[in-house]
């Protein structure tokens, strides 16, 4: 399978029909387990403070929980895939949803399913695992366009609950704390 060129991936960002900003499908369920496996599971059980089940997420790592649960966007994802399962990125969550700093700054909060989850100011960044199956110049790409956020976020739960594929992932509210300030009055 041939990686994205730098010229395929700004033609495709320069063209593809934005993702929603206030709510769009869970498409994909990701656990991430030992030696690389990877499940898709069609409902998960979140827990605060907790991975999803079966992940080798580690609250021990991070104990103040900004890596419980990492989400991508899903058009994005598919097209660097290039045909490859999209749960080889490794993400828990797969929405179809803008998850750029813009619309989701750190704080903001989404309702999935009926759990509660919070963007967390933790960057979601690629590491060379995502180089070698996505290829350097798709990790190159996301690092020049850190606030859109194309490789994703990191997300905590606030409220236990259950999400599905095909849910809804529903913006709630959207934190100011990332926001520019704005000049007030002349």
């Amino acid at each position: 399978m041939s990686h994205r060129t730098p010229q395929e991936l700004a033609s495709w960002l320069a063209t593809a029909q934005p993702p929603p900003r206030e709510a769009g499908p869970v498409t994909l369920l990701v656990v991430r387990g030992p030696d690389e496996a990877r499940a898709e599971p069609t409902a998960v059980r979140l827990e605060v403070g907790a991975p999803v089940p079966g992940d080798r997420w580690s609250p021990g790592r991070d104990p103040a929980r900004d890596s419980q649960i990492t989400a991508m966007e899903s058009g994005f994802g598919s097209f660097v895939a290039n045909g490859l399962p999209l749960s080889l990125f490794g993400d828990n969550l797969v929405l179809d949803l803008d998850l750029s700093a813009a619309n989701l700054p750190a704080g903001s909060r989404l309702r999935i399913g009926t759990a509660l989850l919070e963007v967390t100011p933790k960057p979601h960044t690629g590491c060379k695992k995502y180089a070698a199956r996505f290829g350097v110049d798709a990790l190159a790409f996301l690092a020049a366009r850190k606030p859109r956020r194309l490789r994703g976020i990191h997300l905590r739960v606030l409220e236990a609950g259950v999400v599905r594929v095909g849910d809804t992932a529903t913006v709630v509210s959207r934190s100011q704390l990332d926001l520019p300030l704005r000049r007030q009055g002349p």
